[in-house]
Parts: C-alpha cells; structure tokens; sequence
C-alpha cells in the first residue's frame, strides 16, 4: 500500500486556490478532498528515486476555512489516525480581514536528546501548541520563512549516526551531507517533527534558503568559491542542495500559474524519472546564477512580499561584486514598482539582513574597500581573510548593492502613490532588532523599517551577543567612522536608528497589516514551551 512519507505541506494560497505538497513512498495519484466540495488531484513525479506530488485545490472561496482529507490512490492518509491534532484547514481570507505574516529564520530541527533541547524550546513547535489548543487563536496567513531550513553542515547525533551507515565520516565532508538522499533525510528529520508536521498542514508558507542550506557562508566570495571547487566534494554539496531545495521549497512557492509555465517542472512531470531535468537546473544555477531565479513575488490581500534571492543571485567578482545579479535586480525593481497603488505594504524579504548594527555595518564596508584593493593588496589579502573568519558578507559588504537597495526603496517610497510602510525581514544574525531607517536627502515619509528575527531554533553565543549590543553604542559608531575613513569607504544614502532590541532567544515575529495601518509583535519561547510576548509596537500613526 502507498503510504504519506511527508507532508502535507500546505503551500501557495489564494483567494480560490491552493497547493498541497507530500512526498508519498510510491507512484500514486495524490488527491485533496476539502470539506467544502473544493479539492484536486495530481500524479506524483519522481526525483532520486523519491516521489512528490503539488496538488492545486480549486474551488476555494473567500470567507471560509474547509478542512481537507489527502488520498492516496483512493485510501485516506491524511490526517494521521488517532492524530491529537485539529483538522488541517485551507483557510481563505476575507477581503475585509487583516493581513498576519508570521516570519523568522534559522531552524536547527535535531530533535532533543532525552527531551532536554540544548537550544531551548522551538519557536514554531510553541506556535503549533498555541493553536493547536485553541481553534479560535488568531493564526497567521502565512509563515515566512528566512533561510536555514535546514542544516547541511550542522548535522544531529541521530543523522551522524545514520551517515555512518551510508559512508566514512572520515572522509570529506565528514558529518556533513553530502547527497541528495542525505538531503533527504535532514527534511525528514525537519518537518516530521509532529508539532511542525501539522502546523504546516494548516498555515501557508513562503521559503528562501540561505547559507546552511548549503553551507556556512555559502558565496562569501569569488576567492571562497574558488577554493571550495578545488574540494573533491562541493559538487555535489551544491547540486544536492539546490535540487533538494527545488523540490522541497522552490515549487510550493510558485503559484499554479507559474507552475504550468515552468519547464523544469514540465519536463520532470513528463518523465518517469525526473532526476537529470533538476539536476541540469542546479548545474544551470551553478555555472551562470543569473540564468535561474529563486526570487518571486506574492500578493497577500494589499501587502506585497518580494522574496529575494540574496545567495545564489550574488556576483563575486570584486570589481563588480554584487548582493543581486543584474537580471535579479531588475526583477526585484519591476516587482516593487509594478502597480505601486494596488499595495498599502510592501514587505522586501532578503535572509541577510539590509541595516545591520551600526559598527557591523562599518566593518562589513570597510572590509569590502579592503578586498577590492582600495589599500593595496597586502591589505586586499588581509581583508578576505578576515572576511571569512567573521562572517562579513551581508549587505554591507556590498555597498552598491546596499545603496541600490536604499534608492529603490526612496523611488517607491516617495512615490505619491506610495504604500504606508516598508518593511525588510531578515533573519541569519541569530537576534532580533527592529531599526527605522532615514534618508540624508530625498527620503521618503512613510516608515522604513529593518525587522530582523532569528533564530526559531538555534543558539548564538555569549561573546556575539555582547558584540551585538555593542555593536548599537555610540562608541562603536566612532569605531566604525574611524574604519570608514581606513577604507574611504562612501558614505551611505541612509541613517538608521535602533527602535527595539536587541533580543536573544528563540523567537517570532508576527506583522499585522490593516488597511494602512501596522503592527508588529515579538514573541519568544519560555521554560514550558509556550510563546511569550516580547515587544508589541505600531509601525504606523494609524
């Protein structure tokens, strides 16, 4: 008999549709059936020997909140028997009804050994509890998460145990993964998780990867990548990795519109083994990044969500060293300035953070001067050096990229058309912060806004929290002045101040949008699990 390996995920979700994506042991055709009448069918793919399906449900209507049944050739699988959890829903806005998206970044899923979590409780784990007990608790309409999703390069005692079935963790990458099934197994390990297993059944969700999902510090810059590919097992790492990617969070971020318009997902529907079409687009992203697009746009009532690739899209050659390719920078300009009435939010997400702490900000730039031989080249090698032993490759580190970021945002912003707030969501830095920035001429009016929140499950050590608080201070700002001034670093086109933070811990952040008007709310996980009430403000006057 087929069985649900994994899932259901519910994915994209509008106004009339939705997506739902599982894994399943064998060829099968996976069907939806809601509780409403509404449902869809679709045939599994394979990859890797592993089979998928995204089923679209139609006939979905606005208002209202079905609970859905998944089949499996016919035989029920979903919900799970005996399952303690609420029925899974597809929940459907309301025109009238306020906008909830629910973000944060950097989840290490290895579950806890004799039920002591060396990282404290899990953020989402505590969201599911909360609405899991309560059916009538406010719920988010999307989950948004930042990067991290899972760990290549930070593997759980139970996977190293696993791995040393497969293969020497002698050899390199050791206890890393190092394949396509051993991506699988690290999704397996994430999202079975019963608490997670169920709240992703039920909240929509967006995704975008970052380093871990790859490896730490993944395209820090051209002189990383090139050592990395002088290695006998980055290859495969990294085609492993985005092809893992594609199939797990790339296609549920896709609308059914895009889907039926990607020929990659043609291609691996019209094959019985769909292995050499992914493969050929991880190696395809691999050689010219700017060929592939991981970054997409989604409309959420009227707040817009532009998630940007800030990874792979990267140029790395210094003299032209760019966050975003030129094709993606142009994309992210058509997104945010497409139709700029028809939105009263814009929310940019990017998992490396745009406003960082003020003295991070100035080593970052300062390094970038440094690499691109501003001070010569003993400097340039000391710079790249430093580069990768303290992880400095945020926006900062590429200035025009920051600065170009800071004008797009000016041009909307200024706009008279423009929306009531924009927002950059971020994760990665293992804290969380909210920083307005201000514009030294030209600025626009409304409210810009740096929320950066992460981690949901991980830890960061004492020595970084101290660095972060610091890094706020007004000694740190005349420290990083004089860093500037060592670089001739240009200034940037924003100012930007601390307005909450820094916190530490496992942590949410969830923005409320009506109307014109916006909230943010920061919770983080206590001793019994639950989600505590951090900070609770109004982005807006109104």
């Amino acid at each position: 008999m087929v069985e649900l390996c994994l899932g259901p995920l519910l994915r994209y979700a509008d106004s009339s549709c939705a997506t739902v994506w599982v894994e399943t042991s064998r060829p099968c055709v996976a069907e939806v059936r809601c509780s409403n009448g509404a449902g869809g069918t679709a045939p599994t793919f394979q990859v890797a020997g592993h089979h998928y399906a995204l089923v679209t449900v139609t006939g979905l209507e606005a208002g209202t909140a079905p609970s859905y049944e998944v089949f499996l050739d016919g035989t029920p699988v979903w919900p799970l028997p005996d399952s303690g959890f609420p029925a899974s829903v597809i929940r459907v806005r309301a025109p009238d009804d306020p906008v909830r998206i629910t973000f944060g970044s950097c989840r290490w899923a290895a579950p806890p050994a004799d039920g002591k979590d060396p990282v404290g409780a899990d953020a989402l784990d505590s969201l599911a509890g909360r609405l899991a007990s309560d059916p009538d608790a406010q719920r988010p309409d999307v989950l948004l998460l930042l990067g991290d999703q899972v760990y290549a390069d930070e593997t759980s005692e139970a996977t190293r145990s696993w791995l040393a079935t497969r293969r020497d963790l002698q050899e390199p990458p050791g206890s890393q993964v190092a394949d396509y099934e051993e991506y699988c197994r690290l999704y397996h390990e994430s999202w079975l998780d019963p608490e997670i297993r169920w709240l992703l059944s039920t909240v929509p969700s967006f995704m975008i990867f970052d380093d871990h999902d790859i490896v730490d510090d993944w395209n820090t810059s051209a002189a990383w990548l090139a050592d990395m590919r002088t290695t006998n097992w980055w290859q495969q790492r990294l085609l492993s990795g985005l092809m893992s990617y594609w199939v797990h969070q790339h296609l549920g971020n896709l609308s059914p519109a895009e889907l039926a318009d990607d020929a990659t997902y043609a291609a691996v529907r019209a094959t019985p083994e769909g292995t050499d079409a992914v493969r050929a687009l991880a190696e395809k992203a691999d050689v010219d990044p700017a060929s592939v697009r991981f970054s997409y746009r989604r409309d959420v009532g009227r707040v817009r969500v532009a998630m940007v690739d800030s990874r792979a899209a990267r140029v790395l050659q210094e003299d032209r060293r760019a966050m975003l390719d030129p094709g993606t920078a142009d994309w992210l300009r058509e997104q945010v300035l497409a139709d700029v009435g028809a939105y009263d939010h814009l929310l940019i997400g990017t998992s490396l953070p745009w406003l960082l702490p003020h003295l991070v900000h100035d080593a970052e730039a300062w390094d970038a001067a440094l690499c691109s031989g501003e001070r010569g080249q003993r400097w340039a090698r000391f710079g790249e050096r430093l580069r990768r032993a303290a992880d400095l490759e945020h926006w900062a580190a590429f200035p025009r990229s920051f600065a170009d970021l800071a004008d797009l945002i000016a041009e909307v912003g200024s706009r008279p058309d423009a929306p009531a707030t924009v927002c950059v969501l971020s994760g990665d830095v293992h804290h969380a912060y909210v920083a307005q920035a201000s514009w030294r001429s030209d600025g626009p009016a409304l409210p810009v806004v740096q929320l950066t929140c992460s981690p949901v499950h991980n830890s960061v050590p004492l020595s970084m929290r101290l660095g972060f608080r610091f890094g706020w201070s007004a000694p740190a700002r005349l420290l990083g002045r004089v860093l500037e001034r060592h670089g001739r670093c240009s200034r940037p086109p924003v100012r930007w101040r601390k307005k909450g933070g820094p916190w530490f811990g496992n942590q949410l952040m969830t923005l409320t949008m009506r109307g014109r008007s916006a909230r943010l709310r920061l919770e983080r996980t206590v001793a019994d699990t639950s989600l505590r009430t951090v900070d609770v403000r109004s982005l807006t006057s109104g």
